[in-house]
């Protein structure tokens, strides 16, 4: 069951505590009474705890007619108040003067009516096991209209008698014929309500089946039956939707393991379940009943090589999301500097920059346009895979360890971010030589910083000066690609922090003409000796780096370990780095 969804329950009420002069009365609408519900494990018992029972917001609530809200008349009061006494939820209750509502005031006064039923939502749960099943209770909640009702549900709620306080109940000892009819007509009821064949309600009678063997049977054949029909998807999502619970789960189990900042809302009702326990759930949303199945069993045929489980699809998600999180937030700055670019395969791919076309020809007065050429330059790269391979045992399933299966997928993605870092460093350190044969860096090309120093007002000065006259293809056209990046390895941060501070100026000499027209970034990987500016790649790219397309990022997959009981994971990244201009880059030696 979703959190935050809007829920009823209803109990027979008895007459009454209606005062005609100012149209109250007085009502137990919540106790804790335990009603049966559903969600996306099961069944469960519901028990509202009035401790937990949100009281900030309860003045002036609707009062509605068999929880109608289709039209203005279907509100028939407001509630005036509502407290807790002995652990149960009283409120009282005024009805309006309305003379279409006239009928129901009338049936309240009489007797007539005796169903109260409260709309509520809940913001978190608590679960346990009992004999009797799954029992769910409040973390908090709030209740949002109080009805009246002719379809009750809690036999422990009911309009106050006038002048009593809470009545006791009697409880009479039935003898053995009343109680064998009513387990009779229970089983039948419960037969009826599940809507099996009346042979089944014969069969359980006839085997002098308790109520809770009864309810055993009774969802044996439900899920026998369900398994027999045709599954009938559609493509709204739903409830009972298997890839819908799946996402909540994964999502759910992503929290956990640190990779989600936060919880989704509607994965809440995951947040707390054991791994084995979602193991459970797959394995019989496939069909097959886990009933006396033993846990080394259950998790075969959950996380099986051949299973039609989606547990381990619901585990592989919560895993890529972690590591994907890790990965987003370990990347290296050098991809700032970079051109991001998508390949089909790992074939090389050379990106062509065509040249400048210098400037427009006046023209003639014949109006002829004259014809030109460009130039084009063109740099390789071309992707490889890295990529490594955990396995995880089953008893870290069966203790539901997140810790340690967050660690690892974490370490996936930390490891992902490491390789494209260091892959990038070894590109701009490399210095490889470019297409027309000379190193990226050189002097013949003139982005090499001819005053060895660290970086100052003076060296980026100068520095600034030659990438702003830095000239296109041909030569001559200048193409005004000034720097927008300082980049700096670790011993270097101070220096440049210090040259790009944005200070108050007491003099004209000592303004800094730098302060927030550059970006620091430091990257550690980076040897000491050199310092380096690289213009806005949106402008002029000097690097570019690229996946295979269709799997961006950290990329993680699983299959059933067959050295080990457990699962194992593989995470893999298809990346590749390389040049493209050097005109967007210069590079300056600190001695």
């Amino acid at each position: 069951m979703p959190l935050d969804s809007t829920m009823t329950r209803a109990a027979t009420t008895r007459p009454n505590s209606f005062d005609p002069e100012t149209r109250t009365v007085s009502a137990v609408v919540a106790t804790a009474t335990p009603v049966q519900r559903r969600d996306a494990r099961g069944p469960f018992l519901e028990i509202l705890t009035a401790d937990t029972l949100d009281l900030s917001a309860v003045a002036e609530l609707p009062v509605l007619d068999s929880h109608r809200t289709s039209s203005v008349r279907d509100q028939i009061g407001r509630v005036r108040s509502i407290a807790l006494e002995d652990g149960v939820v009283v409120a009282v209750l005024e009805l309006t003067s309305a003379e279409d509502a006239a009928p129901i005031v009338q049936r309240i006064a009489d007797g007539t009516v005796s169903g109260v039923s409260i709309g509520y939502r809940v913001t978190g749960w608590t679960e346990k096991s009992t004999p009797q099943g799954r029992v769910k209770t409040p973390t908090g909640w709030r209740i949002t209209e109080v009805t009246l009702t002719s379809n009750p549900a809690d036999p422990s709620a009911r309009l106050r008698q006038k002048g009593t306080e809470m009545p006791q109940e009697v409880i009479e000892t039935p003898t053995p014929e009343e109680a064998e009819a009513q387990r009779r007509s229970d089983i039948r009821g419960l037969v009826r309500s599940a809507g099996l064949g009346a042979e089944i309600a014969d069969q359980l009678i006839d085997q002098n089946a308790d109520l809770t063997a009864a309810k055993a049977a009774i969802f044996d054949a439900m899920d026998e039956k369900r398994r027999s029909q045709p599954v009938i998807r559609t493509h709204a999502p739903a409830n009972d939707d298997p890839a819908v619970i799946r996402r909540r789960q994964a999502d759910a189990l992503a929290y956990r393991m640190g990779g989600l900042a936060e919880l989704p809302e509607e994965a809440r009702p995951y947040a707390d379940v054991a791994l084995m326990d979602l193991a459970r759930e797959s394995v019989e949303r496939a069909g097959t009943s886990t009933r006396g199945m033993s846990r080394n069993e259950m998790l075969h045929r959950a996380a099986g090589e051949h299973t039609t489980s989606d547990f381990p699809l619901t585990v592989m998600d919560a895993a890529g999301k972690t590591a994907m999180a890790t990965y987003r937030a370990a990347e290296s700055p050098l991809k700032t500097l970079c051109r991001k670019t998508t390949l089909r395969d790992f074939k090389p791919s050379t990106a062509v920059r065509l040249g400048e076309m210098g400037e427009l020809q006046e023209m003639a007065e014949s109006g002829e346009f004259t014809a030109t050429t460009r130039g084009e330059e063109g740099e390789a790269i071309n992707l490889k895979t890295y990529g490594r391979r955990i396995d995880l045992s089953r008893n870290l399933i069966i203790n539901d360890d997140l810790n340690l299966l967050g660690d690892t997928v974490r370490a996936f993605g930390e490891a992902a971010a490491q390789t494209e870092a260091s892959i990038l460093v070894a590109t701009i350190t490399g210095n490889p030589d470019m297409r027309d044969g000379t190193p990226v860096f050189d002097a013949s090309r003139g982005n090499i910083g001819t005053t060895a120093d660290t970086p100052s007002k003076a060296t980026l000065a100068e520095n600034r000066e030659a990438m702003r006259l830095r000239t296109g293809t041909d030569g001559t056209t200048i193409i005004d690609a000034p720097p927008r990046y300082l980049l700096v390895p670790a011993d270097l941060e101070t220096d440049g922090e210090e040259v790009l501070a944005a200070i108050y100026a007491a003099t004209t000499a000592d303004v800094n003409p730098f302060a927030g027209k550059l970006n620091l970034l430091v990257e550690p990987r980076l040897p000491s000796g050199h310092w380096y500016l690289f213009s806005d790649p949106s402008r002029l790219a000097a690097l570019r780096y690229g996946y295979l397309s269709g799997a961006e990022g950290v990329q993680v997959q699983r299959r059933e370990a067959w050295d080990t009981l457990g699962l194992s994971f593989r995470a893999f990244l298809d990346f590749g780095a390389g040049w493209l201009d050097w005109r967007g880059a210069q590079r300056v030696a600190t001695s």
